[in-house]
């Protein structure tokens, strides 16, 4: 068992999963407008079980897809994170980031702001080499966070192995991000006294 990893952000507190956080992930995960992009909605038992999950990997490696909420009100407002996927991708192993925010709390910045400071745990701390990230080729609002992050994305699709190969949601995309490059941008930012919160390796405290 691994201490967990908490961090902070401006605004944000990324931590393990508590009780209290499986009501507002249910409701969250059988939201249309937040699932679009996944296959199906999740039902109670199924989000409890992802969640019993996410906290179980926590627990074991000391990070993974941590609870975001926010600092002034500990709302809880969705997840961020690092994750192995466990299906059989064509460019597995591999570490990706990813997230999935309630609707009330979007276009305020939140999933790029928790991303940058996963990234900063996984470059920076875990020493990752590379961390991937990919979506659904029609979920443009994930790959806008994803150019927000700096990461590159790859010029070949797939089609993803757990969902239906005639489902829209099959073909996707693949965006990449390499300790290399984040070192690199990390240094340009400091090196033009770029202090803004948002920016690589600015926005995050460890505790």
């Amino acid at each position: 068992m691994s201490q967990p990893i908490e961090f902070d952000t401006a605004r944000l507190r990324l931590r393990q999963w508590l009780p209290s956080d499986r009501q507002p992930f249910a409701k969250m995960s059988a939201d249309p407008k937040v699932m679009e992009f996944f296959p199906a909605l999740m039902d109670r038992q199924t989000s409890d079980t992802m969640a019993d999950r996410c906290q179980a990997l926590i627990a074991e490696r000391g990070w993974g897809l941590w609870v975001a909420e926010r600092k002034d009100d500990a709302q809880f407002i969705g997840f961020v994170g690092l994750h192995i996927p466990t299906v059989d991708l064509p460019f597995n192993p591999c570490v990706e980031i990813g997230w999935r925010i309630a609707a009330e709390f979007w276009r305020q910045g939140y999933a790029t702001e928790a991303a940058f400071g996963a990234l900063a745990v996984g470059f920076e701390r875990l020493e990752l080499p590379e961390i991937v990230s990919f979506t659904a080729l029609i979920n443009h609002r994930s790959q806008a966070v994803m150019e927000r992050l700096g990461m590159r994305r790859s010029s070949e699709h797939f089609i993803h192995p757990a969902v239906d190969v005639n489902s829209p949601l099959a073909k996707h995309c693949l965006y990449k991000l390499s300790r290399e490059q984040w070192i690199r941008a990390c240094n340009a930012k400091r090196s033009n006294g770029d202090d803004d919160q948002g920016s690589l390796g600015k926005a995050y405290s460890m505790v």
